[in-house]
């Protein structure tokens, strides 16, 4: 089953490529989402990254959470649902 993750707190810089090699190393990615702003096209400062199962997700957590990425400490939390 998989797992979505919300991680927020990422420098305008942060790309999304960036974004899955990161998560990559902790355990395989189904797909990542950096939210862009449509008019100008720039990041809102954070993304959507679904992981393939809840274990590889919790380890993200674990070990990204805090992390700096360009210069900013990202946050990595569970992604809450649409309802």
């Amino acid at each position: 089953m998989t797992a979505r993750l919300f991680v927020g707190n990422l420098s305008p810089d942060t790309s999304g490529d960036e974004l899955r090699t990161l998560f990559s190393e902790v355990g395989e990615v189904d797909s990542c989402q950096l939210i862009t702003d449509r008019d100008s096209g720039r990041s809102k400062g954070f993304a959507f990254i679904t992981m393939n199962s809840q274990e590889n997700a919790n380890s993200a957590k674990e070990k990204l959470n805090g992390q700096d990425l360009n210069g900013k400490p990202l946050k990595v939390n569970d992604a809450k649902s649409k309802s």
